[in-house]
């Protein structure tokens, strides 16, 4: 481990210098950390936009940036002329989630220290980040929902005072609204009714939604919560 250390500590002091050792040594490390990074977006995602590609974008990333940066090296003619040649590619996939931009940037950022010699910096720096996105994956930072429920229902008449689905969105909610209530029209006595929840216990839902259905005149219930709200 300590000469390990040292190796990295003496390619990092010499930086500039490509020689194939250093270059192999650089494309390793990309790999490695870009692997670390990969991982991190795997067991941190939380949405449904989930993508494999896109996982394995994050390590190729890594190591093309740091192969690009040893072709560069100090030849600032050759890095023009590679501006040039890159300027050409088109990427048309769109990408859905400002958090996967941000992979997408320690990808980069990484692959340059590794690919410009600066180990150390490419070592740390992913280390550093790596604690930063489970710290903010574990609190949950940012999570804001005053409503994270959508509740649909058909119910053949309108909803009085002492109707029994206040009282059944009272008991498993602690704060519900209603959004719609619109005639079916044709004659038809249903009403369609649209509810914004915020519901106390996301394991309940079930239960309440047996209970909507036990009550008379009640159809087509369905209940969305918004993370798939937000995601589709």
């Amino acid at each position: 481990m300590e000469r390990m250390w040292q190796i990295l500590q003496d390619t990092t002091s010499a930086a500039g210098v490509f020689s194939p050792e250093s270059v192999l040594l650089s494309l390793l490390l990309a790999f490695v950390l870009g692997q670390v990074i990969a991982w991190l977006y795997y067991f941190t995602h939380s949405g449904l936009s989930y993508s494999k590609s896109f996982v394995q974008s994050l390590i190729l990333i890594t190591v093309v940036i740091a192969m690009v940066m040893s072709v560069i090296g100090s030849n600032i003619i050759t890095a023009v002329g590679l501006m040039g040649a890159l300027a050409i590619i088109r990427f048309r996939n769109i990408i859905k989630d400002t958090r996967d931009v941000a992979f997408i940037f320690c990808s980069l950022v990484v692959g340059m220290a590794a690919g410009s010699q600066r180990y150390l910096t490419a070592i740390i720096g992913t280390i550093f980040l790596s604690l930063i996105i489970v710290y903010l994956h574990l609190t949950n930072f940012g999570m804001h929902q005053p409503h994270n429920g959508f509740l649909r229902f058909t119910l053949k008449g309108h909803i009085g005072p002492d109707h029994p689905i206040p009282a059944i969105l009272r008991r498993f909610c602690s704060n519900f609204i209603l959004i719609s209530a619109q005639d079916s029209g044709f004659g038809s006595p249903s009403v369609e009714y649209a509810y914004q929840l915020m519901i106390r216990g996301a394991e309940r839902n079930e239960q309440m939604l047996a209970e909507l259905g036990k009550i008379e005149g009640v159809e087509n219930v369905s209940l969305t919560m918004q993370e798939q709200l937000l995601e589709v």
